[in-house]
């Protein structure tokens, strides 16, 4: 049985198709919903090498285009390949990079959702007489009581993809629909087996999808201009007991790969871009009961409120910490935690949540 959405006769969506089962499914239960749907995947593999690219897994390759045009045929419904190849290498590729070599630690998934999977693809779709454009995100989208719209937690909390979303602006969210966040993803494998989708069984993707082998340090040093310098590990007292390889190697809250012998476990307590130092400590030393974010995007709310009890969370797989938050300028705010987080990164993202909806959020500068 369909959840949710009212039949839409007429409305067209275009449906971001990464040739996966999530994804696959928002197309059919859309169609099936009377939406004008129209399949697209975005090209944004840099490799120009077809023997590279048909090695290449999620959302990257041309086996993800072959997926996706097989589910496109089997739904019937139009089906596109946009090159959106040199808007992803510079706000996402350049960015990540970038922010590796300034010491911070980024999520290039989220920028990938607001620079192009959001930005880029919807004034495309607009262009074409699209209403709205879909994704396979586990998120929902509401309408509140005081007209804003936010991204809401999906019904199955092991997949929901909320925290990579907290950035999409009020436009945005008004012309997106994400039919997966109404159903777990047992119930999407099962959809996707009952009408003979060929990607039903289709493992999800985990990696970051320009680099598949997972080693963030070579990809960062085989594609930055800079040379990427050794330097010393200090500790909190600012004394040398070590070398590194380099700061893009490293990331707060690591303990695996230092490589020193200290007679007890040492973790990597932050990064300093300026002296090219990385400050080691115990693992007590890696929780911090405080951070501060900028670059902030309020969704449920068009501004924090201070004093009130947030569930705040600091990266994709945190549980998230009951906080509260204040304003140190309109763009800046510093959150307390009721109880110390581990390993409080800057780069990565802190979204703030009020009960089931995103607040909003921001990145942590320190």
């Amino acid at each position: 049985m369909l959840k949710g959405y009212y039949r839409m006769e007429n409305k067209k969506v275009v449906v971001g198709m990464s040739g996966g089962v999530d994804s696959s499914v928002a197309a059919y239960l859309l169609k099936e919903q009377g939406y004008d749907v129209i399949g697209v995947t975005m090209e944004i593999w840099q490799q120009e090498d077809v023997c590279h690219m048909e090695r290449e897994g999620g959302c990257c390759g041309l086996k993800a285009v072959e997926d996706a045009r097989r589910v496109a045929d089997r739904l019937n419904i139009p089906y596109y390949v946009m090159n959106f190849k040199d808007i992803f290498k510079e706000k996402v590729i350049n960015n990540f990079i970038q922010e590796y070599m300034a010491g911070r630690t980024p999520n290039p998934c989220i920028m990938c959702n607001r620079m192009v999977k959001w930005e880029s693809l919807l004034k495309r779709s607009i262009d074409i007489g699209a209403d709205y454009i879909a994704t396979g995100h586990y998120s929902r989208i509401d309408k509140l009581d005081n007209g804003r719209y936010a991204i809401r937690k999906s019904v199955t909390e092991a997949k929901d993809q909320t925290y990579a979303l907290y950035n999409l602006t009020q436009e945005q969210l008004r012309r997106t629909i994400m039919p997966v966040g109404l159903y777990t993803k047992e119930e999407i494998r099962d959809i996707a087996q009952r009408i003979g989708l060929n990607v039903a069984s289709k493992p999800d993707s985990m990696e970051i999808c320009f680099i598949q082998d997972n080693d963030y340090g070579r990809f960062i040093k085989e594609n930055c201009r800079e040379e990427i310098k050794p330097g010393n590990f200090v500790d909190t007292e600012g004394n040398i007991i070590g070398r590194h390889r380099g700061i893009i190697y490293y990331t707060v809250g690591q303990r695996k790969g230092l490589n020193l012998s200290m007679g007890y476990p040492v973790y990597v307590l932050e990064i300093r871009p300026e002296t090219n130092q990385v400050v080691i400590g115990r693992g007590e030393e890696v929780f911090k009961e405080s951070l501060r974010a900028s670059r902030l995007s309020h969704m449920s709310e068009e501004r924090f409120k201070e004093g009130k009890e947030y569930m705040g969370k600091i990266r994709y797989n945190h549980r998230g910490t009951l906080c509260t938050v204040r304003y140190i300028d309109d763009d800046t705010v510093e959150c307390v935690f009721k109880e110390p987080v581990r390993a409080v990164t800057p780069g990565q993202a802190l979204v703030l949540y009020d009960g089931d909806y995103v607040a909003g959020g921001g990145v942590i500068e320190r």
